[in-house]
């Protein structure tokens, strides 16, 4: 077990700056996810703490360790990446055991060992399989048992579960967090996928243009967004952001959208919506139309037109009859949270749950 410091890492291809000033620590057993989008750093900041790209400044440490400039096979890391990238000739027990073969540990106890990592994952009865005849989740599994078996210090996930379709990567990902839970051993993984982001971290880190947008618990990162950009990204459907002013409980905009917030009064604001906050009350005179109606179950996602915007709303589908496509609804918000208008930057006032 061990803790994992960046300090000030900067990494830079030529003029081109990539990830800028990271001060990140990961605590020792935890799940740490980083988690942005395409080109905001987080792929690279894995791969410099696994050694693959080399640090311009900075440093990083694996417990007291300096290994910044360490080999990889020298920093006592297990990476798993979003190819399975497993031997085709080997069974799932030689692949599983391939580690301890490496280091010369004798062939049959890293076949017990190996049989042992196999079973946990569920793939006891699949040990003398090929990868061919395994589905993309046994594969990914078979991945994850090879880097458990060499009891690493820390643990690497470069999007494993990208590969997978949706019943998979959820049955996946739940696999993996007990696992990570049971073994206790620090990990760092990276998803642009911000659901995956949500379940499976201690803490996570919204990244953006290389620097860290807001790190924190997942629940404080969803109830307090640092600024507008963490507030549309993590979270879905998106939140809701309306330019207005607030008067006498309501937000009001330029282009004539109304919506009650219960707020105190204010000048030029960002008001942010979550959708599962953002009431639709059927009424001849409202102010929005129902355009799109999605059902997902018991619940539903609406979208609605107000004025210039389009605005999306998450409700019971048992309270659907009369919010069908092409009626019109007045708006509400239970909660709601406030941004600069200009900077995007968070606001006092907007209450938690």
């Amino acid at each position: 077990m061990a803790s994992v410091t960046f300090s000030k890492v900067n990494k830079s291809y030529g003029t081109a700056t990539v990830v800028s000033g990271l001060d990140l620590e990961l605590a020792d057993g935890s799940m740490t996810v980083l988690v942005g989008p395409s080109g905001c750093g987080k792929t690279t900041s894995l791969r410099m703490l696994a050694g693959l790209e080399e640090v311009t400044s900075g440093t990083i440490h694996i417990a007291d360790r300096d290994v910044t400039r360490l080999e990889p096979k020298e920093r006592d890391i297990a990476m798993v990446f979003q190819n399975y990238a497993l031997y085709p000739h080997l069974s799932v027990r030689e692949n599983i055991a391939f580690p301890l073969r490496a280091k010369r540990i004798d062939r049959t106890e890293a076949l017990r060992r190996a049989d042992e990592i196999a079973e946990s994952l569920g793939l006891g009865a699949l040990v003398a399989r090929k990868p061919k005849d395994l589905s993309g989740g046994q594969q990914q599994r078979v991945a994850i048992g090879r880097a458990i078996i060499r009891e690493p210090a820390v643990f690497l996930f470069d999007e494993p579960l990208s590969n997978l379709d949706a019943k998979l990567r959820v049955e996946t990902r739940t696999e993996l967090l007990r696992l990570q839970r049971q073994l206790g051993i620090t990990s760092l993984y990276v998803t642009h996928d911000q659901e995956e982001a949500m379940t499976l971290s201690d803490r996570i880190v919204v990244m953006r243009d290389g620097q860290v947008a807001q790190a924190g618990p997942p629940e404080e990162v969803y109830l307090r967004p640092a600024d507008t950009f963490v507030a549309t990204f993590v979270g879905s459907p998106k939140m809701n952001l309306i330019d207005g002013a607030v008067s006498a409980g309501e937000l009001r905009t330029e282009s004539g959208i109304r919506i009650a917030i219960g707020a105190s009064d204010t000048a030029a604001v960002t008001i942010g919506i979550r959708p599962d906050d953002l009431t639709l009350t059927p009424a001849p005179d409202g102010e929005a139309a129902v355009e799109l109606v999605e059902l997902l179950g018991p619940r539903a996602i609406v979208t609605v037109r107000a004025a210039d915007q389009r605005l999306t709303s998450v409700v019971e589908a048992g309270t659907l009859a009369d919010i069908t496509p092409g009626a019109t609804v007045r708006l509400s918000a239970r909660e709601v949270h406030h941004f600069d208008v200009t900077t995007g930057i968070r606001l006092a006032g907007a209450a938690p749950r």
